[in-house]
């Protein structure tokens, strides 16, 4: 990875980190999960919101605090969920978590994680991996309490 592509990666990171998107939990919401990571004490609260026919996501909002990958990873998530049905949004936290794994190997798909492709380079720090996946998980998480029509 370039120098100025890197550059381009972290900042975009600190901008999500300290102007996060979506930030503050709705009333409303579908579905609710909250996790916790244990080894360093990031947490995340994220709620799933439906469109009237309960089809679509409409929306997702949360709350957290913890290090500037795990508030990043929330907000670029959180962009990324308008308008996509419970199912596509399954697939595409597979795509991520396969990416996190992958220890750099795996590019992430620009098209179906949007901006959050540039947390791929985390994926070659362990520890980092559990923080950016945090949101992720949550999310998961508040997918599988959605109604069985979802």
């Amino acid at each position: 990875m370039s120098d100025d592509l890197e550059d381009l990666y972290r900042e975009t990171i600190m901008d999500h980190a300290r102007t996060p998107h979506h930030f503050g939990l709705r009333d409303g919401a579908a579905a609710e999960s909250h996790q916790l990571n244990p080894t360093c004490g990031d947490e995340v609260t994220v709620r799933v919101h439906l469109n009237d026919a309960g089809d679509r996501i409409e929306a997702l909002s949360w709350e957290g605090h913890g290090c500037a990958i795990s508030q990043a990873s929330a907000s670029l998530l959180s962009d990324l969920v308008d308008e996509l049905e419970p199912a596509d949004l399954r697939s595409r936290v597979d795509e991520f978590r396969e990416m996190m794994r992958s220890r750099g190997t795996i590019e992430g798909d620009e098209e179906r994680l949007g901006d959050a492709v540039v947390l791929q380079g985390a994926s070659r720090y362990i520890a980092r991996v559990k923080c950016a996946m945090l949101s992720w998980v949550a999310v998961e998480d508040a997918l599988a309490k959605l109604p069985q029509a979802a």
